[in-house]
């Protein structure tokens, strides 16, 4: 992403999206805490929907469209970044009305008056998940031809707008509850999703009447329609039998409910229709990680670190740890900013997430003079109220003991090093940075 001159405004200046930052902030962490700061300011959505959403009108690629000449126009925003995505539309656009779909601990932005709010769960789904699948259907349907729907899509959306098919609703939340915990990357949790879902991979479309565009901020690896969100708006390329390879990969045979076993075994004998292959409305990528990434590389820079960025950092996270090793020079005042999403295999009884995990997984390797920090950009990591953790000189005592129970989050605890935020109604995966003072 090209730094706007706006946004650069803003970096130039202190950030303060880390809440607890003027409190952690010492001569080791100080610049680490900026950069990350930056990370988390360039992911909000008002600095990229500008570029796509105009006053009543709507940028499609390289097409632009008039809203002035449909009916009625509604939207439907789905995501962590839902609220605030919503929020910067109904500055440019007058709906008609809509429903805006948030996690339960999202205390609501301001957003247009004809707008229904509906809290459901992240990252499980619950009933209120299913309700609000069931208010979009309705909504849908409701429509004319001569109407326009703009969606906007951010991650958490695959648990916060929930329809099963074939399973129930319990059934359902056991079996993503087993596949995240699994070490399976969220390409593989979603292709499961997407085969006992009503609405996934694009099937909730088959209840649109009318013209529709979808912009979707990217939380997955590879920017992949079909995966972010599960495809809602988009189709799907993979197979029922795509599930199955992913369940036996992991060994879930007999942990998955077996209601969930039968529906992908007669998905794969043809007994079940496959999800759509092609696209039905247009989808749009308006940010992703690497946006965020820029952002502190621009930071850094300013900042005076030589800096370089690793992009798509994915995988088991003891991997994830060594790669990011391996790139980083160890040179006084240079800077690796990196961002993605390492998966965790989730062995232990411990608090922790991925970022607080990576984290310690690279504390135990580097000198006292370096610096290592990751966050989720949504605020919230892993089973924990935290974003992620920073370590600078904490006590390397016991790591691997804390690593073994994935218990990361006591060890910061203990020793400092927790990065609060709070929800940022933002979604672009995690970013992270190690750097030399």
């Amino acid at each position: 992403m090209y730094v706007t001159d706006d946004l650069k405004f803003v970096l130039s200046t202190q950030c303060f999206v880390i809440k607890n930052k003027i409190r952690m902030c010492d001569n080791k962490t100080s610049d680490a805490l900026e950069i990350i700061d930056a990370g988390l300011v360039a992911a909000q959505p008002k600095y990229f929907l500008r570029k796509f959403i105009k006053k009543n009108k709507l940028l499609v690629r390289s097409k632009t469209i008039s809203l002035s000449k449909f009916r009625r126009i509604y939207l439907v925003s789905v995501g962590k970044a839902a609220d605030s995505m919503t929020e910067f539309a109904c500055t440019k656009i007058n709906f008609d009305g809509g429903i805006t779909i948030i996690p339960k601990n999202y205390k609501v932005k301001h957003i247009g008056k004809n707008i229904d709010i509906i809290h459901a769960s992240h990252p499980i789904p619950d009933r209120c998940s299913v309700m609000a699948a069931t208010f979009v259907i309705k909504l849908l349907q409701s429509l004319n031809p001569d109407d326009f729907v703009v969606f906007l899509i951010s991650g958490g959306t695959s648990s916060l707008l929930a329809l099963p098919w074939g399973v129930d609703l319990n059934q359902k939340k056991k079996t993503t509850e087993i596949l995240l915990k699994s070490g399976a990357s969220i390409h593989e949790v979603n292709a499961v999703r997407k085969h006992i879902s009503a609405i996934k991979g694009g099937q909730i479309l088959q209840h649109l009447k009318c013209q529709a565009a979808s912009y979707v901020m990217s939380d997955v690896v590879g920017d992949d329609l079909n995966v972010i969100a599960s495809g809602l708006t988009y189709c799907d390329n993979s197979t029922y039998a795509d599930c199955l390879k992913i369940v036996t990969k992991y060994g879930l045979e007999k942990r998955l409910p077996p209601s969930v076993m039968r529906h992908l075994n007669a998905g794969v004998k043809g007994l079940l229709p496959e999800t759509p292959k092609r696209p039905k409305i247009p989808n749009i990528i308006v940010a992703t990680n690497a946006d965020c990434l820029e952002a502190m590389a621009y930071k850094a820079k300013l900042l005076g670190y030589d800096t370089k960025i690793l992009h798509s950092v994915h995988g088991p996270v003891n991997i994830t740890a060594k790669k990011i090793i391996e790139t980083f020079s160890f040179k006084k005042k240079s800077c690796l900013v990196f961002g993605g999403e390492p998966t965790v295999f989730v062995h232990g009884a411990g608090k922790g997430g991925r970022n607080q995990e990576l984290v310690l997984r690279i504390a135990g390797n580097i000198k006292d003079n370096v610096v290592v920090a990751s966050v989720g950009t949504d605020g919230i990591d892993g089973n924990t109220k935290h974003a992620g953790a920073v370590f600078s000189s904490a006590s390397k005592n016991h790591i691997a003991t804390y690593l073994k129970n994935n218990d990361s989050n006591s060890f910061f605890r203990k020793y400092g090093g927790l990065i609060l935020t709070g929800p940022t109604h933002t979604n672009l995966m995690d970013i992270g940075l190690i750097l030399s003072e």
